[in-house]
């Protein structure tokens, strides 16, 4: 098994031990389980870092939230299913580093028990198009061969025509998909970078060229497919480098059912520049110009991301003129400058994102 999978884990008192999610996690490990009262008071110098450690709770919130936007940046209208927090790879430039205050890979034990009440939502708004993906908290497919996210849900979301299902990983851990019956309403997204900020600050991540085999695979098995470049990073011979991996998707994958291409550009809270500092001291993600925008994030100044953006929509657009290509995030006039036109708002690019979805899906 990966050495990235943890080694230990830890129920919390009030989780069930005969939850699937726990019970097929402990079949596979042979390390011992440990029942732990755990309580989330625990600072980041302690333990968060602690990635060989797989804590099973109960989540206590909603399962299906929005998206958090910001105003004066246009967002996708996004839902997220909260499935677990923090994730066994180690990239420089992950916000969850300082985004929770919590330890381990935390996985939600009653995801099965609350499923119902996301589908139920789903199944009363027949008219309105959900876009769902369980990545931002998480990696989507990094704990699948553990845990089985992918039996519980594909073939729960497969079923539904107003809803799409998006897994979004830096993984090659496909297997549990590929066992899946239905393909419909399901999207496989894999997080790409520059060729070099791939091999030198995504630690424990796939290589590229394995990513983009996995993708190939999943084409072939007739899944949709889709890739994000965010974080886009400047530094010197980025251009170059982005070019390398547009060849490599060129050489691996196939631009049909390919549902969208998202880019962003390197942004991070204040608190996270001390801890990329500190954890990646070699990292070159803190290099660029930044200045505080508008959701007090450290962006690239305007022209630096316009510069980023331009780039990599006429580079895709060499490749293939329908990649649905959009921005995660980011201004109107920056919008129109580097794409070529905007959305004008949220509403504008969720309708553009569910055209999207109708396109590849019916």
């Amino acid at each position: 098994m990966n050495d990235i999978f943890p080694v230990q884990v830890k129920i919390g008192v009030d989780t069930l031990d005969n939850s699937p999610i726990v019970k097929r996690a402990l079949n596979k490990l042979t390390e011992r389980k440990e029942r732990d009262n755990y309580k989330a008071h625990h600072s980041i110098k302690d333990d968060f870092l602690e990635k060989r450690t797989l804590y099973f709770l109960n989540f206590k919130g909603k399962f299906l939230k929005p998206c958090p936007g910001t105003s004066g940046y246009i967002c996708c209208g996004y839902k997220i299913l909260n499935i677990g927090t923090n994730c066994p790879m180690d990239c420089s430039y992950c916000i969850l580093q300082s985004y929770f205050n919590q330890p381990g890979l935390r996985v939600f034990a009653n995801l099965g028990e609350k499923l119902d009440e996301v589908l139920k939502e789903i199944d009363s708004n027949p008219e309105k198009i959900y876009r769902i993906g369980t990545g931002e908290f998480t990696d989507s497919l990094a704990l699948d061969p553990l845990v089985g996210w992918t039996d519980l849900l594909v073939p729960e979301f497969s079923k539904r025509k107003n809803a799409i299902l998006e897994l979004k990983t830096k993984t090659t851990n496909i297997r549990g998909l590929i066992r899946q019956k239905n393909r419909d309403q399901i999207v496989i997204s894999w997080s790409l970078n520059s060729t070099f900020v791939a091999a030198n600050e995504e630690k424990g991540a796939a290589p590229l060229v394995e990513r983009l085999k996995a993708a190939r695979n999943c084409q072939e098995e007739g899944f949709a497919i889709g890739f994000h470049f965010d974080p886009l990073v400047y530094y010197d011979s980025w251009q170059e480098d982005y070019l390398r991996t547009i060849e490599l998707m060129d050489k691996y994958v196939i631009p049909e059912r390919i549902i969208w291409v998202s880019m962003g550009s390197f942004r991070y809270i204040p608190s996270l520049k001390p801890i990329i500092r500190k954890r990646h001291p070699k990292s070159l993600v803190l290099g660029g110009e930044f200045i505080q925008g508008l959701d007090g994030k450290m962006r690239y100044f305007k022209p630096i991301r316009v510069e980023l953006y331009s780039f990599m929509r006429e580079a895709l657009e060499g490749w293939s003129k329908d990649l649905g290509i959009y921005l995660c995030m980011e201004s109107s006039d920056v919008w129109q400058k580097s794409i070529g036109w905007n959305p004008r708002n949220s509403e504008g690019l969720s309708s553009y994102l569910d055209s999207r979805v109708i396109k590849i899906f019916g």
